[in-house]
C-alpha cells in the first residue's frame, strides 16, 4: 500500500511539473538525454565490436577512421573474396531480424521518425530501439555503406516515445519529446549538440521550422553529448581542420560552383536511392531475404573499391591534406561519389538498417575531394583540399535534406572549424535552390500547415481562443446498474447513440445503443460498459480538444468539468465546427500571451451579452480575468470600472487558468440557436 501511495504521489508530481513548461523541458530534456546517450554508447560500442570481427578478423580489412575516433591507418582487405559472403549474411541476419520482431525499424531510421512525428501521433514502439539496434550493428559492422545517425535517432525518437507515454504527456509534448530524442541522438554521436537540435527541428520539414521543439531538443541534446562525450571524448569527429580560414573572396565563385554540384549530386543521391528501393519492392522474394541480395551486391563492388563501403569517415578525413587527397587514384576519387551512392542504395534501399545522412555527408565530401583536385591548379583556387571538403559535405547533404542551418550547425562542430561559415552559406544555399522540393526524406511534409499534427490548427485557427465547454452537447449520464431499457430510454430522449456510466473504478465507460439493441441482452450499465481512452476538460481549448480525439481516433468523447470532475456532455467534430462557425461570426481570436500560463483573446461584445451595457466594475469577471483594452469606432481605450461596456465593442481580455468558459459566457452570451 506504501508503494502504491508513493507510485500516486509521484504521478502527482510530475502531472504538476509538466504543466508548467521550462521546468518539464529541463528534467524531460535531462531525462531524455541521459536515455540517449547512454543508447548512443551502446551502439557506437556494437558497430566497433562488430566491425573488429566480422569486417576485421573475417575479410582482413580494417578501414581509416577519422581522428576524432581512432587511427587514420587502414589495411586490407585481404581477403576480398569474403565481402560478398559477408555483406549479404550480415544483410540477411538484419533484415530476418527486422521482419520478426519490428518491421517499422526496416531501412533509414530517420525517416521512420519523422513519419511517426506527422502520422502517428509521436508514438514509437520501444521494441524498435534494440531492434533498430541489433539490426544496424550487424549492417554496418559487416561493411553496410549506410550511417550511424538513423539508428541512433530512431533510437533516440523511441526513448522519447516511451517516456512520454510513461508519464501519460498529451500528444504535441510526445512529438515534442521523440523530435528532441531523435535530436539528442544525432547531436551524440557526431558530438555536435547545438547541430543535434537544430536538426530535430528542421528535418521534419521541406521549408518550415519546428521551433516548438528548441528547448527541449537543446537540452536533450547537450546531456546526450556529455554522456556519450564523458565516455569517449570530447574532441571533433574530424580533426585537423581548425586551422581551415576563408580569407580570400575571390574563391567565393568557386564556391558557388561547388553548391551546384552539391545540388545535382543530392538530387541523383535521392532519385537513386528510392529508384533502387522500388525495384527492391518489386522483387518476388520474401522481405527478408532482400537486404542480402543488397549486401551481396555491394560486396562485390567493395571488392574492387573498398572505400565505397563501410561508414567512410576515415576517407574524408585523408581527404582534408594535400597528401591524402594525391593518395587516392585519379578516375578513383572521380567516381567514388557516384559509387558510394549506388552502395548505399543498394545497402539500405533493399531494407538494411542504417542510416542515410552519415553517407550523404561522406558523399559530399568525396565531391569536395574531386573538385579540389580538379581545379586545384587554377588562379584563386583553395590552395588546401580541407575547406572544399568541409563545405562540399554541408552543401551535398544540407541540401537534399532541406536542413541547410543544421548541416552548417554540424559540420562545424563535427570539424571544430567556424571560419568557414561564409563561403559554406553560399554552396549550401545554391545547392538548396536546385535541388528544390525533392528530398531524401520522403516522410518530410512542406510545412506545418501540411502536417497532420498541426493542420486542424492552420485550417481552423480559431479553435485555440473557445473553450471546450462551450461546445460541449447534453449527453445522459446513466448510473452504473441501470437496465438496458432505462439507458435505451435515455438515449433517445437526448437523441444520441451513446450514454456515459461512471465505472465500479470510477473512470468514465461509454454505453452504445448497439451493443443494448440485442434481445438477448443481459447486465447493467456498468457491465455492458466500454471503458473511455480519454475526456476532454471543460476549460481546455477546442484545438486541444480536436488533438485528442485524433490521437485516439475517436467520433467523440466526454467533456468533464476538471480531473475526475463532473460530466458536463459530450464533444465530437460537427460541434467543433458548430464553435467554430460561431466563433467566427463573434470575430474572436487569440492573441500572443501576454506571459506564461497566461492566454490573451480579442472578442466582439455580442447584444445578448450579460455585461452588454453594464459598467465593467458589474461584469462579475471570475478571478484572473481582466478586460486590458477595448477599441470602440476606431479608438482604443484602456477601461476602468465605471467604463461602460457596449455592443460591437472589440475587446482584449487575458484569462488565467480555469477562467476560459466564463468569461466566453459574460462577453458573447448564451448560444442563440
Amino acid at each position: 500500500m506504501v508503494g502504491r501511495q508513493f507510485q500516486w504521489a509521484t504521478a502527482d508530481r510530475l502531472g504538476l511539473l509538466t504543466r508548467q513548461r521550462l521546468l518539464r523541458s529541463a528534467w524531460l530534456g535531462v531525462v531524455i538525454g541521459l536515455v540517449a546517450g547512454g543508447g548512443a554508447i551502446v551502439f557506437y560500442e556494437g558497430i566497433d565490436f562488430a566491425t573488429e570481427h566480422l569486417l576485421g578478423n573475417l575479410a582482413g580489412y580494417h578501414p581509416p577512421a577519422p581522428l576524432g575516433e581512432g587511427s587514420q591507418d587502414w589495411s586490407g582487405p585481404s581477403r576480398r573474396w569474403v565481402l560478398p559472403l559477408l555483406l549479404g549474411a550480415g544483410g540477411l541476419l538484419s533484415g530476418l531480424i527486422v521482419w520478426l520482431f519490428a518491421p517499422e525499424a526496416e531501412g533509414h531510421g530517420t525517416d521512420a521518425a519523422i513519419d511517426a512525428f506527422h502520422h502517428k501521433g509521436g508514438r514509437v514502439r520501444l521494441r524498435v530501439v534494440p531492434v533498430k539496434l541489433v539490426a544496424s550493428i550487424l549492417t554496418i559492422g559487416s561493411g553496410g555503406a549506410a550511417g550511424r545517425e538513423g539508428p541512433t535517432a530512431q533510437i533516440g525518437a523511441g526513448f522519447g516515445s516511451f517516456i512520454s507515454d510513461r508519464l501519460h504527456l498529451e500528444p504535441a509534448e510526445r512529438r515534442r519529446a521523440l523530435a528532441a530524442g531523435m535530436g539528442a541522438g544525432i547531436g551524440a554521436i557526431f558530438r555536435a549538440p547545438l547541430g543535434g537540435a537544430m536538426m530535430a527541428a528542421e528535418i521534419l520539414y521541406k521549408h518550415d521550422f519546428e521551433a516548438d521543439i528548441i528547448l527541449l531538443g537543446l537540452i536533450s541534446s547537450i546531456v546526450a553529448y556529455s554522456v556519450f562525450g564523458a565516455y569517449t571524448d570530447y574532441t571533433p569527429v574530424f580533426g585537423g581542420a581548425g586551422s581551415f580560414s576563408f580569407t580570400h573572396p575571390s574563391e567565393l565563385p568557386y564556391f558557388a560552383a561547388l553548391g551546384i554540384a552539391c545540388g545535382l549530386f543530392g538530387l541523383a543521391y535521392a532519385r537513386t536511392f528510392y529508384g533502387v528501393t522500388n525495384i527492391f519492392k518489386k522483387v518476388p522474394v520474401p522481405t527478408w531475404t532482400k537486404p542480402a541480395i543488397g549486401g551481396v551486391l555491394v560486396g562485390g563492388i567493395g571488392m574492387a573499391a573498398p572505400e565505397a563501403i563501410h561508414v567512410g569517415y576515415g576517407w574524408v578525413q585523408q581527404a582534408f591534406t594535400r597528401e591524402g587527397v594525391m593518395e587516392f587514384s585519379p578516375w578513383l576519387l572521380l567516381l567514388l561519389p557516384a559509387v558510394r551512392i549506388v552502395t548505399t542504395s543498394l545497402t539500405v534501399g533493399s531494407g538494411g538498417s542504417g542510416g542515410i545522412f552519415g553517407p550523404g555527408m561522406v558523399i559530399g565530401g568525396l565531391i569536395g575531394a574531386a573538385y579540389w583536385r580538379i581545379g586545384h591548379e587554377l588562379p584563386g583556387f583553395p590552395q588546401e583540399p580541407g575547406p572544399v571538403v568541409i563545405i562540399g559535405m554541408t552543401a551535398m547533404f544540407g541540401s537534399i535534406a532541406h536542413a541547410p542551418l543544421a548541416m552548417l550547425l554540424m559540420v562545424a562542430e563535427m570539424t571544430g572549424n567556424l571560419s568557414l561559415l561564409g563561403p559554406a552559406m553560399i554552396a549550401v544555399a545554391i545547392a538548396t535552390l536546385l535541388v528544390g522540393d525533392e528530398s531524401i526524406y520522403r516522410s518530410q511534409v512542406a510545412t506545418r500547415a501540411d502536417s497532420p499534427a498541426h493542420r486542424h490548427r492552420f485550417a481552423f485557427p480559431l479553435l485555440t481562443a473557445l473553450p471546450a465547454g462551450r461546445a460541449a452537447i447534453p449527453v445522459p449520464v446513466v448510473d452504473r446498474g441501470a437496465a438496458p431499457a432505462e439507458v435505451l430510454a435515455a438515449m433517445e430522449t437526448s437523441r444520441v447513440h451513446h450514454a456515459i456510466v461512471r465505472r465500479d473504478d470510477g473512470s468514465l465507460g461509454e454505453v452504445l445503443a448497439t451493443d443494448l439493441r440485442d434481445p438477448g441482452v443481459v447486465g447493467t450499465a456498468g457491465s455492458l460498459s466500454r471503458p473511455l481512452p480519454a475526456s476532454v476538460q471543460a476549460d481546455w481549448p477546442l484545438d486541444r480538444a480536436l488533438d485528442v480525439l485524433n490521437e485516439y481516433d475517436r467520433r467523440w468523447l466526454p467533456v468533464v468539468d476538471g480531473p475526475g470532475g463532473e460530466v458536463l456532455g459530450s464533444i465530437d467534430a460537427r460541434t467543433l465546427l458548430r464553435s467554430y462557425r460561431r466563433a467566427a461570426a463573434l470575430q474572436m481570436r487569440q492573441l500572443a500571451p501576454l506571459a506564461e500560463e497566461m492566454e490573451t483573446v480579442e472578442v466582439v461584445i455580442q447584444n445578448h451579452a450579460p455585461v452588454a451595457r453594464r459598467r465593467l466594475s458589474e461584469g462579475q469577471f471570475p478571478s484572473g480575468a481582466r478586460i486590458v483594452a477595448l477599441r470602440r469606432e476606431g479608438h482604443t481605450i484602456v477601461p476602468d470600472g465605471a467604463t461602460i461596456l457596449l455592443p460591437g465593442d472589440v475587446v482584449t481580455v487575458t484569462l488565467g487558468a480555469g477562467t476560459r468558459t466564463a468569461v466566453f459566457e459574460l462577453l458573447a452570451g448564451v448560444e442563440q440557436d
